[in-house]
């Protein structure tokens, strides 16, 4: 049987500058970095999180999220978007709204990557 998410991936044009956002902009860490038989093989994750984010090098617009409010194909959870929000909006990350939204479901916000994917952050409501 299946028990766990080992990787998702998203797919990017540039594997460093997707790097520098990923670590530098959303705070995750680099895992894994090394050459494979079909290309880099470039990971990173949320700290204390056994899932990996597979970075792989493809062609502009592969696997490109749909219209705005749909949800990116990546969703990260935070236990304080708006402090959240501020330090990576500091730390020059981009972001479709201008601010952290409130919903039936708690906060979110959408994030873009520099190869245009959404990263919806999210922040569970409180009980």
């Amino acid at each position: 049987m299946l028990n766990k998410i080992m990787y998702v991936t998203v797919y990017v044009t540039d594997q460093d500058r997707a790097l520098e956002f990923y670590t530098e902009g959303l705070g995750l860490e680099k895992r894994l970095d090394f050459p494979g038989p079909d290309g880099r093989f470039l990971t990173v994750g949320v700290p204390d999180s056994p899932v990996q984010i597979i970075l792989w090098s493809h062609a502009a617009a592969a696997g490109q999220p749909g219209e705005a409010g749909a949800p990116g194909p990546l969703v990260l959870e935070s236990d304080d978007l708006r402090k959240d929000f501020e330090i990576m909006r500091r730390r020059g990350v981009v972001f479709e709204e201008s601010e952290p939204e409130d919903y039936p479901f708690g906060v979110r916000i959408e994030a873009v990557d520099p190869d245009g994917n959404r990263v919806s952050l999210r922040q569970p409501r409180k009980p």
